[in-house]
């Protein structure tokens, strides 16, 4: 069988791609996997790390602001488009996968319309530009959230949920500290409003009896290790700009703060961590509220909207981290909503439709 996968622009897309692409070779290791990505994205780097053959398209995203300049973009697309069609022809796949991004747009409209069946899937609570074009073009929609039947035709979707980085169960619990430890992620690049609002709050947390796990991002982190150092670097505060031990952080975090992308959400679910979400207002169509709305809706998490954080986040934070009961209130719920093997599970849908095809 022959799987042609694309999507990118971000780690949001990569990884349930590149998930979706290991699970596919582990359920048949005689598959044939190519992905296509959009040139100067991140995948170009990415997918062939992860040990794929990846092809690079010049499609580019639409200008909103300044919609004159969408013709230029408008021809790479259509070069984009041809570009595909060569590609399907010579390499002759059996299934296209499309998991969002400038790239998937072009591959799966051109897969489609030379009679490729093809499976999308939509990591958000809110469907996708590209995944709501190709919405009627597709045979199977695997998605991470209920009620996605206001986007997609109720009869082509799966709830499979987000596939999510393999060994974060494997975290070891530490035994030998009784405090509470609250874990502030904010992705490798760091999220600008949960930093500034840690900032403000450093002698608050410098006096409180928690553990304090702070994790800047590269961009923010020379600014917020001087903040630190100008409070007198407290001891039960780590300021850190990455975090390579991620299975072992969440393991020991009672309570997380943190931005409310669908990996983000899949693995507080999937962990079943207590959560203050403070989704970014700086994505297509707000998705990260809507994902945020689909845990708070269930009361599975703690919602402090971006532009409320500096006044907010930590005094909610202070307080919620010694609410035992709802601590556990929130742990019981968020766990219902995790969906368990998810790339495994959308790698079976995509052998269906490749048998099928066959």
């Amino acid at each position: 069988m022959k799987y042609l996968i694309s999507g990118g622009g971000t780690g949001g897309h990569i990884f349930p791609a590149v998930s979706i692409a290991n699970a596919l070779k582990e359920l048949d290791p005689e598959a044939e996997i190519l992905f296509i990505g959009a040139l100067g994205r991140m995948e170009m780097e990415r997918v062939p790390q992860a040990g794929y053959k990846i092809i690079g398209l010049p499609v580019r995203g639409f200008n909103r602001a300044q919609p004159w300049k969408n013709v230029s973009v408008l021809i790479d697309l259509a070069k984009s488009i041809r570009q595909v069609k060569s590609i399907i022809r010579d390499f002759q796949p059996n299934v296209g996968v499309g998991v969002g991004g400038y790239a998937s747009g072009a591959a799966m409209w051109a897969a489609a319309n030379m009679g490729i069946p093809i499976l999308l899937q939509e990591q958000n609570g809110f469907a996708g530009v590209t995944n709501e074009i190709l919405k009627d073009k597709a045979a199977k929609i695997c998605v991470a959230y209920e009620g996605m039947e206001r986007f997609f035709p109720a009869d082509k979707i799966i709830l499979t949920g987000n596939p999510v980085r393999q060994n974060l169960t494997e975290g070891r619990k530490l035994t030998d500290d009784s405090r509470k430890t609250l874990l502030i992620i904010g992705g490798s690049l760091g999220a600008r409003t949960i930093n500034e609002a840690v900032k403000a709050a450093l002698p608050q947390l410098a006096k409180s009896d928690i553990h304090v796990v702070w994790q800047t991002g590269k961009v923010y982190y020379e600014s917020c290790k001087a903040a630190w150092e100008a409070a007198g670097q407290p001891a039960n505060i780590e300021c850190l700009d990455f975090l390579s031990d991620m299975p072992d952080r969440y393991a020991n975090a009672d309570l997380v703060i943190s931005r409310a992308g669908a990996s983000s959400i899949s693995e507080l679910c999937l962990l079943g961590k207590p959560a203050i979400l403070v989704p970014s207002p700086n994505v297509a169509e707000d998705h990260q509220t809507h994902n945020a709305m689909a845990l708070v809706n269930k009361d599975a998490a703690v919602l402090v909207r971006d532009a409320e954080a500096a006044e907010k986040l930590i005094p909610t934070a202070l307080e919620l981290i010694q609410d035992e009961a709802k601590l556990k209130s929130l742990h019981t719920n968020v766990l219902k909503l995790a969906q368990t093997d998810s790339a495994k599970r959308i790698a079976e849908e995509v052998i269906k439709l490749a048998k099928k095809q066959k």
